[in-house]
């Protein structure tokens, strides 16, 4: 059991910058793998970036340069800082957490926070 929250949605302008936060609840935060995903309007979601157990980074192509992930296990809290918006970054962004032991042990997703991203 896992629940996730997320925080720090909101509106900015083109070239401007959001922190999400995400902070977990229920297990132990250091053994499962975090992960952002988006959806926009009639697009499927996506992952826009990921950070593993160990600490290692991965991310879309399209966010690579501009978005980062960290998390911090004490705090169990992983954040997404998103700078350089384009409006192409308009989307529902959802936390979630992943743990893998032959196979998926256990997937679950926040409720979302929306990011709107225009002039």
């Amino acid at each position: 059991q896992v629940q996730l929250v997320e925080s720090g949605g909101g509106s900015v302008k083109p070239g401007g910058s959001l922190r999400l936060s995400c902070a977990a609840s229920g297990s132990i935060f250091s053994l499962w793998d975090m992960n952002w995903y988006r959806q926009a309007p009639g697009k499927e979601r996506e992952l826009v970036a990921g950070i593993t157990t160990r600490g290692s980074t991965n991310y879309a192509d399209s966010v690579k340069g501009r978005f980062g992930i960290s998390r911090d296990n004490a705090k169990n809290t992983v954040h997404l800082q998103m700078n350089s918006l384009k409006p192409e970054d308009t989307a529902v962004y959802y936390c979630n957490a992943r743990r893998f032991r032959l196979g998926v042990v256990g997937d679950y997703w926040g409720q979302g926070t929306q990011v709107t991203v225009s002039s």
